[in-house]
């Protein structure tokens, strides 16, 4: 058995559950919008805070990393209870395909799980709608909650963005509009080399849940120690085989 599942917002830097890789990718025809309200962790009933969805757009690609857990059906549902605990707010998931290479027609993945929203503020209570960035902006500098505040989780966005070598314009837009609402210096945008160790996945096709296909210099990374978590690093026989082992807050 094996699980995938697709991080787009706060999973790129912050998992909270052991995992066998992590591959860095994007998945196509969706963007990522701030349209979600969180009214528990980074924000109150009162003053929610504006967090990443998904929202359907044919030909946008939305880059972020896929997680692999193995090793068993305990594992998967330890990993999936961590996931809806933390990503209670969404009400949906997608199966996605998930590619590597932005001009293969072909996906690296599929069968990949990623945490969706319903689009409509009559259906999903969670759902904000759109807004204009200076709008956005001013929610997101002043809500807070009992994780912390809104606006660490959009720079600590834009910053894992920029760690993995693919950072997204709306995301540096929104990220200096609030900084120019807190008086702060803003980022210009600056490209990162993603490190590419030659390091292929260990599973086979044969898989039951998912098709894996060949991965060609596959950027396999495991995350730095934050400031808010750990990482420690549990080797099996082979490297292919190490499991990363993240403890740390939600978002």
């Amino acid at each position: 058995m094996v699980l995938w599942v697709f991080g787009y917002g706060s999973l790129v830097w912050n998992p909270g559950f052991d995992f066998d890789e992590r591959v860095i990718g994007f998945i196509r025809d969706y963007r990522r919008v701030f349209d979600l309200a969180c009214f528990d962790h980074r924000g109150t009933p009162q003053n929610p805070a504006r967090t990443l969805t998904l929202e359907p757009k044919e030909g946008s690609i939305c880059w972020g990393v896929a997680y692999c857990i193995h090793g068993g059906s305990e594992r998967e549902r330890a990993a999936m209870e961590c996931l809806e605990r933390r990503e209670c707010e969404y009400d949906g998931k997608t199966i996605v395909n998930f590619y590597k290479d932005k001009d293969s027609i072909e996906p690296t993945l599929t069968g990949v799980l990623v945490f969706t929203s319903t689009l409509d503020k009559l259906l999903n209570k969670y759902y904000l709608g759109h807004a204009t960035l200076e709008e956005m902006a001013c929610q997101i500098a002043t809500a807070s909650g009992p994780c912390g505040n809104n606006r660490e989780y959009l720079f600590r966005l834009e910053n894992a963005l920029f760690e993995i070598g693919h950072e997204d314009d709306m995301v540096i837009e929104l990220a200096n509009e609030v900084r120019n609402i807190l008086g702060k210096k803003v980022r210009k945008g600056k490209k990162k080399q993603a490190v590419r160790p030659t390091t292929h996945l260990p599973f086979l096709s044969f898989i039951s849940g998912v098709q894996v296909h060949p991965l060609a210099d596959a950027a396999v990374a495991m995350d730095s120690c934050e400031e808010n978590g750990k990482i420690g690093m549990v080797k099996g026989e082979s490297h292919g085989n190490s499991r990363a082992k993240k403890t740390s807050n939600l978002d």
